[in-house]
């Protein structure tokens, strides 16, 4: 959960610079990706997590 928070992080600090700063418009397209990875991470972890409980004994 760390790890999520701290790329959610970073990806909004990207996007600022990247906006307030004249011609680094790239940093804004890293920090989308960033946080398109980081969502798509916390899927695939939150999925493997749901399908462990549910085997019946």
């Amino acid at each position: 959960m760390a790890l999520f928070l701290f790329l959610i992080i970073v990806a909004i600090v990207l996007g600022l610079v990247g906006v307030a700063a004249n011609g680094l418009f790239y940093l804004l397209i890293i920090g989308v990706v960033v946080l398109a990875l980081d969502l798509v991470l916390f899927g695939v972890r939150w999925s493997r997590r749901s399908h462990r409980h549910h085997f019946v004994r």
